[in-house]
């Protein structure tokens, strides 16, 4: 796994590379929402922050949003998934929902790394 990835407490992951972040959901998450059946995800260009939710994840069990764990604009969006969106079930950290510029990386701060993110999840059960 990548040692620079962040999560959120909604499931989320980024990681950051240079101005270009990568956002995608968790191994918890996918497990939680079972197969992954489609997912919606926003048109380049948009306008995203941090917190807010920017499309979501339909599995046979329910339909999840997901919530961006930076502020940024949309720069690509995995157009694979439209037609193989069980990918994020098989990898959810290569599977990467949406690329984005971040406009503030100070929110990074807020974020869990992969040992706090570990104990987040176990808490949770």
């Amino acid at each position: 796994m990548n040692p620079t990835i962040k999560f959120s407490s909604d499931h989320d992951w980024v990681t950051v590379d240079g101005n270009k972040a990568l956002i995608g959901i968790s191994d918890y998450a996918q497990h939680a929402l079972g197969d992954i059946v489609y997912v919606d995800l926003p048109k380049i260009g948009a306008a995203l922050k941090a917190g807010v939710t920017f499309g979501s994840v339909e599995s046979v069990k329910a339909v999840s949003d997901l919530y961006s764990p930076v502020t940024g604009t949309v720069l690509e969006i995995n157009e694979t998934l439209a037609d193989a969106p069980e990918l994020l079930n098989s990898d959810p950290y290569e599977s990467w929902l949406i690329a984005v510029t971040p406009t503030n990386l100070g929110e990074l701060a807020g974020l869990m790394d992969e040992a706090a993110y570990a104990d987040y999840c176990k808490s949770l059960s």
